[in-house]
């Protein structure tokens, strides 16, 4: 019998891969349909990449800089609205992400170099 928390560890393990191949397989049919999902897809993927950066094991600097691309991801998914959208309300919260997003990059990539990290 297995205690509670091999059980948690399996089942979690077993939950999560069981539901990532559901959502990859779902995601790819619909990519197929719509030029929108396929640009989500790249999206999302290209700034999950993007934030695994090296830790340095400052909580502040590591923080910065895994951000910048989960912002940079934001931007990328809001242009993805403006480029296929048609909600009039969506494409304008899409205009404001990217102008905020776009701010907070400046001042994270301003932070760093005056804290001397690339």
């Amino acid at each position: 019998m297995l205690s509670p928390i091999a059980f948690a560890i399996a089942f979690g393990a077993y939950a999560q891969e069981s539901h990532m191949g559901h959502s990859m397989a779902e995601a790819q049919a619909t990519a197929e349909a719509a030029p929108s999902t396929t640009a989500f897809i790249n999206a999302n993927a290209k700034m999950h990449e993007a934030m695994a950066v090296p830790y340095t094991g400052d909580a502040d600097v590591d923080f910065v800089r895994a951000m910048i691309p989960h912002h940079e991801g934001a931007i990328e998914m809001a242009k993805v609205v403006r480029d296929y959208g048609d909600d009039p309300e969506v494409r304008k919260l899409a205009d404001e992400i990217i102008a905020a997003q776009q701010e907070e990059i400046d001042w994270m990539v301003d932070w760093l170099e005056k804290h001397g990290q690339p």
